[in-house]
């Protein structure tokens, strides 16, 4: 019998995996055939965040949303915040103590309905790994939490293929977009690919989705004047008040740079100020 080889079609990796092989995300796994999530309705996390903490500043200003992670990511930043779920896979959770709550989209609805009427909550935010990865438990919740008429927050990296992205957009209320840089050799570092994200970004503004974009601002990487105009330039050209947040990094994980002047933020924020309206500091 020959053995039941799959392709992962949901990201631009494109995963071609062996029966009980796990893909680059390490969240999705070809199951006899087919490509299944490993992460389906496994949440690593859940808190009630402000809205700005994703961070969404035009976005319902002021108000809170239930906010959940599971684990996995398609790319591989060596400057990872959250690596400790997002470089994770299934087996690793299995020899710790940190637990994995399963959950379906049913329980989660539910769960933010009822925090909706005691704590304010608008929705849920799909956040802290890369959602995506566990796309048909993010699409199968999405379309409940529409039903009951909550919000849909997605906070992603936009590496995912055009097909599956157009399916669940008309589910999505707003976006944060991680454009990590504006270079392909940028994006080769991380094993990943600028043109996807750039088409997730365009994509999302012309169905109609609140889409504010982050850029994690890394010194000697992505810190230089001329490619800062670049994307501020090709922003707004979708809209001149699409809002642009630059971060501030701080060694993590695998990289030990030292962190970013806080002078060379405010001359980044300059210069996209000369596109964009709205040019967003964080981490200062």
């Amino acid at each position: 019998m020959s053995e039941a080889k799959a392709v992962c079609q949901l990201c631009p990796h494109h995963c071609y995996l062996s029966t009980g092989q796990t893909g680059f995300c390490r969240a999705r796994q070809n199951q006899d055939g087919k490509i299944r999530p490993l992460n389906y309705g496994l949440l690593t996390s859940a808190a009630m965040d402000p809205i700005e903490k994703k961070p969404l500043y035009h976005f319902r200003p002021g108000s809170r949303i239930l906010s959940i992670g599971s684990f996995g990511c398609n790319l591989r930043c060596p400057f990872c915040q959250n690596y400790t779920i997002s470089q994770a896979g299934a087996s690793w959770f299995e020899g710790t103590r940190l637990p994995l709550e399963r959950v379906t989209p049913s329980q989660v609805t539910a769960s933010a309905q009822r925090l909706a009427a005691t704590s304010g909550n608008i929705g849920v935010a799909f956040t802290y790994n890369e959602p995506l990865v566990g796309y048909e438990f993010v699409y199968d919740t999405a379309r409940l939490l529409k039903e009951a008429g909550l919000a849909v927050v997605l906070v992603t990296n936009g590496q995912i293929n055009q097909e599956a992205w157009q399916q669940l957009l008309p589910y999505v209320d707003a976006v944060n977009i991680d454009l990590k840089g504006f270079t392909p050799a940028f994006y080769d570092w991380l094993g990943g690919s600028l043109e996807t994200t750039k088409a997730a970004i365009c994509m999302a503004a012309e169905q109609g989705v609140h889409v504010e974009v982050t850029t994690l601002v890394i010194p000697g990487k992505n810190d230089s004047k001329e490619e800062m105009a670049a994307e501020a330039r090709w922003l707004s050209q979708l809209s001149w008040e699409l809002p642009l947040h630059l971060s501030r990094y701080f060694p993590r994980y695998h990289l030990d740079l030292p962190m970013t002047p806080i002078s060379t933020l405010y001359a980044l924020q300059h210069v996209a100020q000369g596109f964009l309206r709205y040019v967003h500091l964080g981490n200062i």
